[in-house]
């Protein structure tokens, strides 16, 4: 059977929906959530938090749904099943499987991505999105309908989530938008996209291999501080409250070595920030990529999205916001340099512009950051 036309508004050339354009899908029942109401304030200028539902599966090991439906391999691979209406505890190093809230009844045309939120990267949780009949995570196939399931993986800390907790986001697009590294070169050259010391980087040393790469910043603080390492052996770390965390009991302060490099030990998570700044205009939607370097020893972690204004000003009164970065070695001990590539974002068009862009009007959290740590944190004293 053919599935529902897309709604008006919603077919027009390629492009990622804005959040005016979201919350009409939502109305045309695109996206729902059963007895339960979709938050107006979870609707973000180019994607929307999903919420955890009531009960936590612990699984044996991660897997995809393939041919079947994600409940058929729960009955085969459930160890446990965890309440997750008044919280509870998900220990580091174990898969669980959530059912979020959210349900997607999509058209053809329309399809969906979805990617960690930047506070959940942050503190080292792995997530990504589990869908029936599916071979890839974190993709949502043109006209797909059925249940959104996440599987979560904290990685350095034990934490507390509850339901209705945002772990993830969901962006929705129609076709394949991607912009060449040629539209890139000719986006920033009308509007840059990348900034360092408030100027915009030459279009001649932008790094471009599918996508745009950024550099890092290892020079660090007027002491030398560039990030933070994860700290073994932490308390319980509650996913539910912001802004009032002691960081202390949490993270180490990295400090560079002398030429402006740092050498990571193996698998160690790491907090670091951006050397470039970055500035997504209006008309335009960015994604992080998890990124390896051809020799295999770092990784970036987690993908990310960036919606519509972040580190864009208007007015002109700044340029740019750095990006954080979750880097973690592999097998061996790694050295990075100051300015050494370490990621790479994609970008996209939107739809239309979004009547909201990014920043502190809807409670955006990382805008013009100079501080790597999560929102969940008190910020650390200099």
């Amino acid at each position: 059977m053919a599935g529902p036309k897309l709604a008006p508004g919603l077919s027009r050339s390629e492009g990622v929906l804005p959040g005016q354009l979201i919350e009409r899908a939502i109305t045309a029942g695109y996206v729902d959530a059963g007895r339960f109401k979709i938050p107006p304030e979870n609707v973000q200028p180019a994607s929307l938090d999903l919420r955890l539902g009531e009960t936590a599966y612990r699984i044996r090991c991660s897997f995809l749904a393939g041919r079947d439906r994600v409940q058929a391999k729960l009955e085969e691979y459930t160890l446990d099943e965890i309440d997750l209406r008044r919280g509870a505890m998900l220990e580091v190093g174990h898969p669980y499987l959530v059912e979020l809230k959210e349900r997607l009844h999509l058209p053809e045309g329309l399809r969906g991505k979805a990617n960690p939120k930047s506070s959940t990267g942050r503190v080292d949780v792995f997530t990504r999105v589990v869908t029936d009949h599916s071979e890839r995570f974190d993709e949502i196939a043109n006209g797909y309908d059925g249940a959104l399931y996440l599987e979560v993986v904290p990685l350095s800390f034990a934490v507390r989530v509850r339901e209705d907790l945002t772990l993830n986001q969901l962006r929705l697009a129609i076709g394949r938008p991607t912009l060449s590294d040629t539209d890139i070169r000719e986006v920033h050259e009308r509007q840059p996209l990348l900034y360092r010391e408030d100027l915009p980087v030459p279009t001649s040393e932008l790094i471009l291999s599918d996508g745009l790469f950024l550099r890092l910043d290892l020079r660090g603080d007027e002491h030398g501080r560039v990030g933070y390492s994860a700290r073994e052996n932490a308390p319980l770390l509650d996913l539910g409250r912001f802004g009032e965390i002691d960081p202390e009991a949490f993270w180490n302060p990295v400090v560079h070595e002398p030429g402006n490099r740092l050498v990571l030990s193996p698998n160690k998570f790491y907090l670091l920030m951006s050397d470039d700044a970055v500035s997504v205009p209006a008309d335009l939607a960015a994604e992080m990529t998890a990124y390896d370097p051809t020799s295999g020893e770092l990784r970036t972690h987690y993908a990310g999205f960036f919606d519509p204004g972040f580190g864009f000003d208007p007015a002109g009164e700044f340029r740019g916001s750095r990006a954080a970065l979750e880097v973690r070695a592999h097998d061996v001990p790694f050295m990075i340099e100051h300015g050494q590539t370490v990621c790479k974002l994609t970008f996209e068009r939107m739809l239309e512009a979004p009547d909201i862009l990014y920043g502190p009007s809807i409670g955006s959290s990382y805008q013009r950051q100079g501080e790597t740590l999560s929102r969940h944190f008190r910020r650390a004293r200099a």
